[in-house]
C-alpha cells in the first residue's frame, strides 16, 4: 500500500481546509452548538463548490471520487465542526452510496444529481426503542396496499430527521424464521402526513441533533423501496460499512482538533515559572495523543484503501470504528484535563469536544459491540 496522497488528492485536502477555515470558523461552530441550530451555511457553502458530488458518478453530474478521497473530505470537515461532517456523511452514504448501489435507473436519475448539487440532505431510521445494538430485531411495519405500502412504528435516534428532505427507512414487510429476513428499505419525504418528529435533548451533538420518530400508517409509493423488498439487511450491511469509514475519518478530524487545542494551550499557559507543555506529565499525555491519532488516520485511510480494493471484510470495519471512537474520547478527555479548570468552562471548546466524543463509543454500534465482531472475526 502507498501511503502518499496524489497530487490531486493533496489539492482536495488544501481547498477543503481553505473553504471550512472561512465558511466553518471555531465561533461559528460554537454558535450552532450553543443554539442547537444545524450549520446550514457551512452545509451550503460545501454544496455551492461542488463537494458533495464527489462520490457521485459523472454521469448524474458527480466526480466519481473513491473511498480515500471521501475520507479526506470527512476528516477536513470534522476537524472543522464534527457535526458539519455527520450531516455531510449521512447525506454522502444514505443518498448517494445507498442510492448508486441499490436504485434503480429512475431512482438514480432522480436523487443523485440532487445529492451531487447539495440541495437535499438524508438522514436513516434504523433504531428502535427495543431494537438498538440487536438492530435486526426492530418492529416498524411496512404492509403493503394498493400503490404502494403503509408504514406504522417507532424509531429512536434518527439523527437529523427534523432537517432532512429524505430518510431511509429500514422496515419490516414479513416475518422470516431468522429476524434479518423480511427487511426492506426505503427512502421516503420526511414530511409525509402521519410522521410525527420529536426532538431529543442529549450530552452533545447538539447543534444537528437527534430525533424520535413516529409514523402512523404513513403511505409510501412502491417507488420508495431501494432495493429488493424483504432482503433489505444485506443492503444495510453494506451502508453500516461504509457510515464506519465516514465516523472514523470524521471523528479523527475531530480528536486532531481537539488535540491541537490542548497542545497550543501546552505551550502558551505558565504555572511555576514555566509553561506547562514543559512538565513531564502534561508533555507526556500530548505525546500519547499524537501516538493515538496518528494511528487512528493510518487505519481509516488503510480501511478506505481496502474498500477501494474490494478486500474490506467487517472484521476490518469494526477495527477502525472502535479505535477511532476511542481515541476521539480519550484525546478529549485528557485535553480537558490539561485545560483544567478552563476545560470545565463552556466558553471554552475543549467541553464540547468532551461530550461529542462520548457519543463516539456508542452511536453506530456500541464499543462493545465491535468487540464481539472482532472476536467472532478471530474464530471466538
Amino acid at each position: 500500500m502507498d501511503f502518499s496522497f496524489t497530487a490531486e488528492q493533496e489539492q482536495i485536502r488544501a481547498h477543503l481546509r481553505d473553504l471550512l477555515a472561512r465558511e466553518c470558523t471555531p465561533e461559528y461552530a460554537a454558535k450552532c452548538d450553543e443554539d442547537a441550530r444545524p450549520p446550514r451555511e457551512a452545509y451550503d457553502a460545501l454544496a455551492k463548490h461542488g463537494w458533495f458530488g464527489l462520490i457521485v458518478p459523472p454521469e448524474y453530474g458527480g466526480s466519481g471520487g473513491n473511498a480515500i478521497d471521501l475520507a479526506i473530505l470527512l476528516e477536513e470537515c470534522g476537524y472543522a465542526f464534527e457535526e458539519l461532517a455527520m450531516w455531510v456523511f449521512r447525506t454522502l452514504t444514505y443518498g448517494g452510496y445507498a442510492v448508486m448501489r441499490d436504485g434503480t435507473p429512475e431512482q438514480k436519475q432522480s436523487i443523485l444529481p440532487r445529492v451531487a448539487k447539495g440541495e437535499i440532505a438524508v438522514c436513516f431510521g434504523i433504531t428502535e426503542p427495543e431494537s438498538g445494538s440487536d438492530a435486526a430485531a426492530l418492529t416498524t411495519k411496512a404492509t403493503e396496499r394498493e400503490g404502494g405500502y403503509s408504514i406504522s412504528g417507532q424509531k429512536v435516534f434518527t439523527s437529523g430527521m427534523d432537517c432532512s428532505d429524505l430518510c431511509l427507512l429500514i422496515a419490516r414487510t414479513a416475518s422470516g424464521q431468522k429476524k434479518h429476513e423480511g427487511i426492506t428499505n426505503f427512502l421516503i419525504d420526511t414530511r409525509l402526513p402521519g410522521i410525527e418528529i420529536k426532538k431529543i435533548k442529549t450530552l452533545g451533538q447538539r447543534a444537528i441533533g437527534t430525533t424520535q420518530v413516529f409514523y402512523n400508517d404513513v403511505h409510501v409509493p412502491r417507488s420508495a423501496v431501494l432495493g429488493k423488498v424483504g432482503e433489505g439487511w444485506r443492503s444495510v450491511d453494506a451502508y453500516i460499512w461504509y457510515e464506519r469509514l465516514c465516523l472514523s475519518a470524521a471523528r479523527t478530524g475531530a480528536a486532531t482538533a481537539a488535540f491541537e487545542y490542548a497542545l497550543n494551550y501546552a505551550k502558551t499557559r505558565k504555572q511555576f515559572g514555566k509553561t506547562i507543555g514543559e512538565f513531564q506529565a502534561i508533555s507526556h499525555q500530548l505525546a500519547n495523543m499524537k501516538m493515538m491519532l496518528d494511528i487512528s488516520r493510518t487505519m481509516v485511510y488503510r480501511f478506505a484503501w481496502l474498500m477501494d480494493q474490494g478486500k474490506a471484510t467487517r472484521q476490518d470495519a469494526a477495527v477502525v470504528k472502535l479505535h477511532t471512537g476511542e481515541t476521539y474520547k480519550a484525546v478529549s478527555d485528557m485535553g480537558l484535563q490539561i485545560l483544567g479548570g478552563y476545560g470545565y468552562c463552556m466558553e471554552y471548546p475543549m467541553q464540547r469536544f468532551f461530550r461529542d466524543s462520548r457519543l463516539a463509543t456508542i452511536g453506530a454500534g456500541t464499543s462493545e459491540i465491535q468487540r464481539n465482531i472482532i472476536a467472532r472475526g478471530l474464530g471466538l
